[in-house]
């Protein structure tokens, strides 16, 4: 098969053996070939400049620049990148994140060989590539209400451990202001106390600990 109708492939993962692991799937397809691997997200954005890859895999939690803030990057520079998210990661928040930013796929890393290179080829082809259960989990995203971005910062600190004392001098607010933005926090995420309210955003991927 020559070069020019072979599906060439970024892969961008932090993790060394996850990425050889990929490379090994993708290069046994006589119809790709892996042509880069980047272990963080502006590794990710230098490696696409230089190759312009026909499909890029993208892990989402990286050092350096998250795969999010790659893919944004990416795709405004570059109108018709094709990107996929391949991730451990199946919260809501991700998921949404993703594919807000640009991604046209979203694979779970303990898919099987034949459904990432299946996905590879779907992406390549201009169609998008979400399994049901992710599309779920996304269709659930978007029926809950938006956290504003004061009330993800307070929830951040939140998950730090902080109290509202705390989180008012952190963030140089009023005290009663924090306790207003707790109670709406808890109401958006449909929970009764802010413990409750940190395991629901880490498990959804709002936050991070």
């Amino acid at each position: 098969m020559s070069q020019s109708t072979t599906i060439r492939v970024l892969i961008a993962d932090d993790v060394a053996i996850v990425r050889q692991g990929l490379a090994t799937i993708v290069d046994r397809d006589p119809e790709m070939t892996a042509i880069a691997q980047a272990e963080d997200g502006r590794q990710a954005i230098a490696l696409f400049r230089e190759y312009q890859p026909d499909v890029t895999l993208m892990d989402l939690r990286m050092p350096q620049m998250s795969g999010v803030e790659a893919i944004v990057a990416i795709c405004a520079e570059f109108k018709q990148a094709r990107i996929m998210v391949l991730t451990t990661y199946d919260g809501d928040e991700d998921i949404y994140r993703g594919l807000q930013a640009g991604a046209q796929g979203y694979l779970l890393k303990d898919a099987k060989p034949h459904e990432l290179l299946n996905a590879i080829r779907m992406i390549h082809s201009g169609q998008k590539y979400v399994p049901p259960e992710v599309g779920a989990k996304l269709v659930q995203r978007m029926n809950n209400p938006e956290l504003s971005e004061r009330e993800l910062d307070v929830l951040r600190l939140m998950a730090q451990g902080m109290n509202n004392l705390d989180i008012a001098a952190a963030l140089n607010i009023g005290e009663s202001t924090v306790k207003s933005h707790v109670n709406r926090i808890l109401s958006k995420l449909g929970v009764n106390d802010r413990t409750q309210a940190v395991i629901v955003a880490i498990k959804r991927g709002i936050v991070y600990l």
